[in-house]
């Protein structure tokens, strides 16, 4: 019985280091091939790499230049940009209404938006919260752990999801590490991205009409719901902790 007992042990012992070695070659896989993109596009464009989402009209030309393509790229980086969180998605909106136009430039945001979290979810359910740390240090997903530990959980990431202004890439992958269902949780965070991608992507598509007026007024109307919503979501957060407490974040 014993030697059977230290049989099935060790037969226990051998998969989870198994399934621990798959997982941290599913993170690296991901790593390399994110950097391998990265410098690709580098070595590309060179030293306009990234300069292509702050000038409008270079990015417009390259749009042009690549024809039926360029929504399948602009797809693919925001896809990139949800999955390393560490990029900013605002340079990306404002570029996609601004070569794309209004509606366009919003729906290919919120397809890779959706792609993107899809990748997420399915990253940190196959090797949780190693890849997690990845992209955001320990202390930061601890100050976010009172979002897992809500027992009204879908409903707050709604909330921190629809107004400007909250940390969305973190709570992201903090939804993959939770039981909700991944339909859920990408219906969910891309619903409501679209006040805030459409924000962005009404002001740079009234840019480049050359409507200054109505892409400040659509600038001011953005700050002062992005200002809001750095409000509410504090006051959500502070409100979580107290009632609900929060998880221990394990390894």
């Amino acid at each position: 019985m014993r030697r059977e007992a230290a049989k099935t042990g060790q037969t226990a012992s051998i998969e989870q280091r198994g399934a621990l070695i798959a997982k941290r070659a599913a993170v690296i896989a991901v790593a390399v091939a994110v950097l391998a993109a990265t410098l690709a596009w580098s070595a590309v464009y060179g030293k306009d790499a990234f300069s292509l989402f702050t000038d409008g009209q270079r990015l417009q030309a390259w749009v042009d230049e690549r024809g039926a393509l360029a929504p399948v790229i602009m797809v693919l980086l925001v896809v990139a940009q949800v999955v390393v969180a560490v990029i900013p998605g605002e340079p990306l909106e404002l570029g996609a209404g601004y070569a794309f136009g209004f509606w366009e430039g919003t729906a290919l945001c919120l397809a890779g938006s959706l792609i993107g979290t899809v990748v997420v979810v399915a990253l940190t359910r196959t090797a949780g919260m190693r890849v997690v740390e990845l992209f955001f240090s320990r202390e930061k997903i601890e100050s976010i752990s009172w979002l897992r530990a809500s027992k009204r959980f879908e409903l707050i990431l709604f909330i921190c999801f629809l107004v400007p202004g909250t940390p969305k890439d973190i709570m992201t992958y903090v939804a993959g590490l939770t039981p909700c269902r991944l339909s859920r949780i990408a219906a969910i965070t891309t619903v409501g991205r679209i006040p805030s991608i459409v924000s962005s992507t009404l002001a740079s598509a009234y840019a480049a009409q050359g409507d200054w007026t109505a892409t400040v007024l659509v600038a001011v109307v953005t700050l002062v719901l992005v200002a809001c919503g750095a409000g509410a979501y504090a006051l959500i957060a502070r409100r979580e902790k107290n009632s609900g407490g929060t998880d221990a974040v394990q390894p």
